[in-house]
């Protein structure tokens, strides 16, 4: 209700933003897909490890340089090529045990369903970020399950790749409906990260899922 009682140039507005996080979000995903395919089968797991550092260094870099738009955006898009040489030996891992379409299937979905959630939030007007607290909590729970389960193995990986599936589907929800709400002050490239990050993790999920039926 609050959303409908906004003046038309904040409806403008938020529809600008929108535009905005979707279109760098996307040329982010096309930049890691790029470098993905350049170095699919070139990376070795210590060189995966090293530009997962370096992405999380750009990443403390983008919020650092949030006042200058230029410089923040383009920061963005090494940090996309940096993640697509990170995760390049997972992807050729699927790509030449399983086949390109387990690939391509699981990006797709990927696509479809933040369009889909995208859709609930703006359609329902439910404020979704009342649950980030929550989310918060499952994420680190599930990143301490993961560390434990690398030792004890006590947690099938479909299992864990469904709950964060899950996790990160929330986060999506979340996260458009911070968008729709005029963005809780964050730029549109600091919200494009969020939401980039979102797309590579239920990706990264979905691949798992889906490359283990292909396995059965």
């Amino acid at each position: 209700m609050a959303y409908q009682l906004q003046n038309p140039q904040s409806r403008v507005s938020t529809s600008t933003l929108l535009g905005q996080v979707l279109g760098i979000t996307a040329m982010g995903l096309c930049v890691t897909a790029g470098s993905v395919y350049i170095f699919q089968n070139s990376v070795a797991f210590g060189a995966s490890m090293i530009a997962m550092l370096i992405g999380f260094g750009l990443l403390i870099a983008i919020n650092a340089t949030r006042g200058n738009p230029a410089l923040s955006l383009m920061l963005f898009y090494a940090f996309a090529f940096a993640e697509g040489v990170g995760i390049s030996p997972i992807i050729h891992a699927y790509a030449t045990t399983i086949g390109w379409e387990v690939v391509y299937n699981a990006a797709l979905t990927t696509g479809l369903g933040m369009i889909a959630l995208g859709c609930v939030v703006y359609a329902t007007g439910i404020d979704f970020r009342r649950f980030q607290g929550i989310l918060m909590l499952a994420l680190l729970g599930l990143i301490i399950v993961g560390v434990i389960s690398m030792f004890t193995h006590f947690v099938s990986p479909t299992v864990y790749s469904w709950i964060t599936l899950v996790i990160f589907s929330g986060f999506v929800l979340i996260n458009f409906a911070r968008i729709r709400a005029g963005g809780d002050g964050q730029t549109a490239v600091q919200l494009a990260v969020t939401m980039y990050l979102d797309a590579i993790n239920i990706f990264l999920a979905l691949l798992r899922i889906l490359g283990g039926r292909s396995r059965d």
